[in-house]
């Protein structure tokens, strides 16, 4: 089977290879980092301590990995961490909150064989943590056969996701059985990734670590900057926060209707690709409202622009508390949403549209609580009517949502503890001293922890 998976992998990145050469011309993705996609990573020294590699995807895993991160340096100090990610946005941010916090940060290897054999004995780690649930065969069997304990931290296995591995149990079970734990959000992901061949003993679940992974509640500095900046302070900002298409025409055409009424009234536009910020910049100077790039020089002009366009990474936590309310996108594009807890955090009225199936259980909660608005699945035309009715209905009444940010806040404060949780079980395997012994190429690791 992993034969069969080595060429079809070869077969699709042949098909998709024009794709590939296109987004890397129009938007540098794929060829940044090519090297380490590739393998050829600078090989770290063993004799210095041993290593944690911590995989994360992108910008919503390394955000979430910070809780988990902070705790790791500060119960196992001797530990020296390497970040992965695959997007060029999670390897910006990374390198950012985590620059004076790990080893290393570099891009995950593609999914060859020899890619990954060399960055495995490049980097030599005594463990792998995978951030939620990342299976990928080649590196999961390297691991394996090296005899490196590979865990998936904070685990999430969607229905969809069950469905479409179901169609290949037997090979997706011969994967998982390369790990030695998951570590899994809920029971009901417990459940799945169990169903689909993982023996039980290995399976735990942890709650969602994303809950300790909320914003600060004090705004920053960066937060006064930009409320002072764009003059909105005492104003009502709407924030759509990781946006895809269409969502940004549609949000646009509820604020124009909005504004009829509420000239006070601010949109703050935050898309979740950068490289579809030139794209929502060529929407909104057609819309013929008067907009401003965050990255822009500074103009007298910005302190009375209706729209802002926040074309930056890793700043979305500093404008969360200047929202009156914060529509969490990918929804209403059939994406599966996007997290809705930093806002919820910082104690925002949240609204969604209906495909939040990323977020089910939390998003499940939350409606329970009455603490989120989540819209229907309407025509476009129907939704751009909904959008400004439900916006209009909670910025004309501050005590609703007040009391809705409240009991978002609740939420956040009533789930965490998934960190300290997931720490607890890792000790077993983190706590071992580990002896290396070298045959050939393997790096065998004698662990407390019995490989599989």
């Amino acid at each position: 089977m992993y034969f069969l998976y080595n060429v079809l992998l070869g077969i699709g990145f042949a098909i998709l290879l024009p794709k590939f050469l296109l987004d890397a011309w129009r938007h540098g993705k794929y060829v940044t980092g090519l090297r380490e996609r590739l393998g050829f990573v600078e090989k770290l020294d063993r004799k210095v301590g041993p290593v944690l590699w911590l995989h994360c995807v992108s910008v919503g895993e390394t955000q979430a990995a910070r809780p988990l991160l902070q705790a790791l340096r500060r119960d196992f100090p001797h530990y020296r961490i390497v970040v992965s990610t695959i997007t060029v946005t999670g390897q910006q941010l990374a390198s950012e909150i985590f620059k004076d916090e790990v080893e290393r940060v570099l891009y995950f290897p593609l999914d060859w064989r020899w890619a990954v054999q060399r960055s495995v004995r490049a980097i030599e780690p005594s463990v792998v943590l995978l951030m939620e649930t990342e299976l990928w065969p080649g590196f999961l069997r390297e691991c394996h056969r090296r005899r490196i304990p590979a865990v998936i931290v904070n685990g999430r296995l969607s229905e969809k996701s069950f469905r479409r591995y179901g169609w290949i149990r037997s090979f997706i079970s011969q994967v998982l059985n390369c790990l030695d734990l998951a570590i899994m959000q809920s029971e009901a992901d417990a459940k799945r990734i169990r169903a689909l061949g993982l023996e039980p003993e290995r399976v735990l679940v942890s709650g969602n670590i994303k809950f300790d992974a909320g914003t600060t509640r004090e705004r920053d500095s960066l937060t006064a900057e930009l409320a002072a900046r764009f003059g909105l302070a005492g104003r009502a900002v709407i924030l759509a926060a990781s946006t895809h298409d269409p969502e940004e025409r549609l949000i646009i055409e509820a604020f124009r209707d909005l504004r009829q009424q509420r000239s006070e009234l601010r949109l703050i536009i935050a898309p979740r690709h950068p490289e579809r910020f030139a794209e929502v910049a060529a929407l909104l100077n057609a819309c013929g409202l008067p907009w401003a790039r965050r990255t822009a020089t500074r103009t007298p002009e910005d302190e009375n622009c209706q729209i802002i366009l926040l074309d930056t990474i890793g700043e979305l936590r500093s404008v969360l508390p200047l929202s009156s309310i914060a529509f969490v996108g990918g929804s209403i594009a059939p994406v599966g949403g996007h997290n809705i807890l930093e806002p919820a955090a910082v104690g925002a009225c949240i609204v969604t549209g209906p495909h939040t199936a990323n977020f089910g259980e939390i998003v499940k909660t939350f409606l329970e609580a009455e603490a989120l608005v989540q819209l229907a699945d309407l025509p476009e035309t129907e939704l751009i009517t909904k959008l400004a009715a439900v916006f209009g209905e909670l910025l004309g009444d501050h005590e609703l949502r007040m009391v809705m940010g409240q009991r978002a806040r609740n939420l956040v404060d009533e789930n965490r503890g998934a960190t300290e949780r997931t720490i607890q079980v890792l000790r077993k395997i983190l706590t071992v001293p580990r002896v290396v012994e070298n045959a050939g190429d393997v790096t065998i690791a004698k662990q407390g922890l019995q490989s599989t």
